[in-house]
């Protein structure tokens, strides 16, 4: 098996749980504060952009915080399910 497949098999996981960067699955917890905290920062600019009527930046800001905020809500459920 080469390096870079045996580096990205370990910690070993199942499926959609290899989708998650090695590093990142290693500290889960803090890194979906981070997402969560992001996601906060970009709606806040995408209602921003909103009051200030521009729509195109506050469709992209809004997006892109309900992703992170997906995102983060997912690696702390699968933090919390590998804890206990």
């Amino acid at each position: 098996m080469s390096n870079l497949q045996r580096w990205w098999l370990s910690p070993p996981r199942a499926g959609l749980h290899r989708l998650i960067n090695p590093w990142e699955y290693r500290h889960l917890r803090t890194l979906g504060f981070t997402r969560i905290a992001g996601g906060s920062v970009a709606a806040a600019a995408g209602v921003v952009c909103l009051a200030c009527g521009v729509y195109g930046w506050a469709a992209f800001f809004l997006v892109i915080a309900g992703l992170n905020l997906a995102g983060g809500c997912w690696y702390i459920t699968i933090a919390r399910s590998t804890s206990t």
